[in-house]
């Protein structure tokens, strides 16, 4: 009984992106279905269980057809191509990528593709989940994008000052080095999507401010885009006033895990109490990620999966 399943590339050049450095894409997708892979020329050998074989090759003609499309393959896209052929066939972004200055932002899990559609049709979006499970980049991605399209004036990104389980003691510095720690993933977030060349002007300009939750009291954010971050880490008073920040046309983001509370003992999660209090509302959507969307590295996806047998069991 014929056990080999031939995959033939016409690019030899897309083929080596395909396969990886050191063959690093073949072995992940081997591991993923449990196959064993040959490669010869711009032919692949699938050796294995049929079933395996032919979920396997279509992970990988999905994959090549990102690189004929002109994007790119990395090790998240494997590991996501690998997951969602196991359970529901290709991992394609059904027209929902997100186009920023440097990059094409595409969501490569059921989970990512829920959270962006209500990020797109909602005022109000609630993600919770792991980490690594795209929860503040995609949001910040479609920020970027709305603003790049002029769709608003600016974007506003806050996370609350809360150390993570760390006595971090005096900061020197004037009030923008003591708070910038606390803001660096958005800082990062902003760089990755090509916003970062011009940040100083935008900040400049007032069309983009990064600041923790604390300056947000008072205002009325109007014609921009928000996200606030971490927010498990906020209180029910934090979360209650910065709720109450929206204006006109103006869309806005929560996001937060439940299981990284850094809160003092005895406060209950701002974030736990919105999303009780508001689920059901009209015009608040709640995306909930799991850690099968977690696409970080595949290890992060282990990682979360351990501990959350170790909580399951306790």
């Amino acid at each position: 009984m014929d056990d080999t399943t031939n995959l033939e590339f016409d690019d030899n050049r897309q083929l080596l992106e395909l396969c990886g450095a050191h063959d690093r894409h073949l072995a992940m997708v081997e591991e993923g279905f449990g196959i064993t892979i040959t490669r010869r020329g711009n032919v692949l050998g699938l050796h294995g269980d049929g079933a395996a074989r032919k979920k396997a090759a279509d992970a990988l003609h999905a994959l090549y057809g990102r690189l004929e499309a002109g994007r790119t393959v990395e090790a998240g896209d494997v590991d996501a191509a690998v997951r969602l052929s196991n359970k529901t066939g290709l991992p394609t972004g059904e027209g929902l990528e997100i186009q920023t200055k440097r990059r094409r932002v595409e969501p490569r899990t059921d989970g990512q593709k829920q959270y962006v559609r209500d990020l797109l049709n909602n005022e109000l979006v609630f993600g919770v989940g792991p980490a690594g499970s795209g929860k503040t980049y995609l949001a910040v991605a479609v920020g970027v994008a709305m603003f790049l399209e002029r769709r608003v004036d600016k974007l506003i990104l806050s996370r609350p000052a809360v150390e993570a389980g760390e006595r971090l003691g005096f900061l020197p510095g004037d009030m923008k080095d003591k708070i910038d720690p606390y803001l660096r993933p958005l800082y990062d977030a902003i760089n990755d999507l090509g916003v970062g060349a011009k940040l100083e002007k935008l900040i400049e300009d007032g069309r983009l401010e990064v600041a923790p939750l604390a300056f947000m009291r008072g205002r009325t954010l109007a014609n921009a885009f928000i996200v606030l971050d971490e927010a498990q880490n906020t209180t029910e008073m934090q979360m209650r006033m910065f709720l109450t920040r929206l204006g006109e046309n103006s869309r806005m983001v929560i996001t937060g895990d439940p299981s990284q509370i850094d809160l003092p003992r005895g406060i209950r999660s701002g974030l736990d109490d919105a999303l009780a209090t508001l689920d059901g509302v009209k015009g608040v959507a709640i995306a909930r990620m799991t850690d099968s969307d977690v696409v970080r590295h595949p290890l992060v996806a282990r990682i979360v999966q351990a501990y959350a047998r170790r909580d399951g069991a306790v």
